[in-house]
């Protein structure tokens, strides 16, 4: 296959650089453009990061002359890029804007940013849930007055880690759901090291967490109707937002309840011998099995968990019946890899897969 050239917008970023890591050996894509705010603009990727560079992986050799250009810059795009991922840390009008700038000159854009999560005809896509969203591109198109340009985006990292385990109970007849997030302070684009406040601290609150966390699940399972997406309408979510004093993983505990009847082992049979949507398709960043269920009652826990499947695997423990609910559970994901920068390679691999990832020549 020959690779896709790819352009990273926000690349300086906390996920920015995962995107950096996940891409240095990408078997289908090659990183050809980096742009990033105009204060970035015109020095090599190692000088505009400088000290800055929050992962636990050195930066690669590969990227550190790379010259980073200004989201101004963006008539470079055209003739460098099949397509961009975007994690630019800008307000919601000016994400917006930039975007479907970037989708009208008929550059594809797939977006881990939140502005248009909710715009009806750009597909929110978890992949091995809700493949078949991406058929609203055609709309989206339509509206845009675009051959190939499009945005696709992702959803929230904290609905990463609960809603795949959900998914495969849905069909008891899943009627409410309460979950608590435990979320990791690279999930606000910090390391403990510079955080001296989160140290043997929890932080009860995460502005706008959960009201994403309540709505965009409904999104991802919702129907394709043509030019939107029919929400689901079950189950009702109710859920609160932590920040914790944890480098990297979203924890959540999970209390489910059902309007049939289902026993602990149909709940464990379910997840594992759940099948994804796109299980056939053999995309590089896919893990096998999606779904990791733990026997030991300690688990799983993000420092030993979360980079499970090369950071993109669902971890799951401790199912047992509760009291008020029918049963629950806890979940973890990696937020910056299946939350954010590996969800949206994923992604883009589905897009090409299905054909809507074209070469731009």
């Amino acid at each position: 296959m020959r690779k896709f050239r790819v352009g990273i917008i926000g690349a300086t970023g906390h996920v920015g650089q995962r995107f950096i890591l996940l891409l240095q050996d990408h078997p289908w894509f090659e990183l050809s453009l980096l742009m990033a705010s105009p204060r970035s603009k015109g020095k090599t990727y190692l000088e505009a990061v400088g000290d800055a560079w929050r992962q636990d992986e050195p930066m690669p050799e590969s990227v550190k002359d790379f010259i980073v250009y200004g989201t101004d810059d963006l008539a470079l795009l055209k003739d460098s890029v099949d397509f961009v991922f975007s994690a630019v840390d800008m307000k919601k009008d000016a994400i917006i804007q930039l975007e479907e700038s970037i989708a009208k000159a008929e550059i594809p854009v797939v977006s881990n940013n939140s502005a248009m999560r909710w715009t009806p005809d750009v597909p929110l896509i978890m992949p091995e849930i809700n493949p078949g969203h991406t058929k609203l591109i055609e709309a989206q198109r339509k509206r845009l007055g675009t051959k190939r340009g499009f945005v696709v985006v992702k959803p929230n990292c904290s609905i990463q880690s609960y809603v795949p385990a959900l998914t495969p109970l849905m069909d008891y007849g899943l009627e409410e759901v309460f979950v608590a997030t435990y979320q990791a302070v690279s999930g606000a684009g910090r390391r403990l090291a510079d955080w001296p406040e989160m140290h043997g601290n929890v932080i009860p609150f995460i502005g706008g967490e959960e009201e994403k966390s309540e709505r965009e699940p409904l999104r991802v399972w919702g129907e394709y109707s043509g030019d939107h997406i029919e929400l689901a309408t079950k189950p009702v979510i109710s859920a609160q937002c932590f920040r914790v004093p944890v480098e990297f993983g979203h924890l959540a505990a999970v209390f489910v309840r059902f309007k049939h009847p289902i026993e602990s082992n149909d709940i464990l049979m379910r997840w594992r011998n759940y099948t994804s949507a796109i299980e056939d398709a053999n995309l590089p960043s896919a893990p096998h099995p999606f779904l990791h269920y733990f026997e030991e009652n300690d688990r799983p826990q993000p420092k030993y968990d979360a980079s499970s499947q090369r950071g993109m695997g669902i971890s799951i423990g401790r199912l047992r019946e509760d009291p008020i609910f029918d049963y629950k559970f806890v979940c973890l994901s990696h937020n910056t890899v299946r939350g954010a920068a590996g969800g949206a390679v994923l992604t883009a691999e589905l897009l090409v897969h299905q054909g809507w990832l074209t070469h731009a020549r």
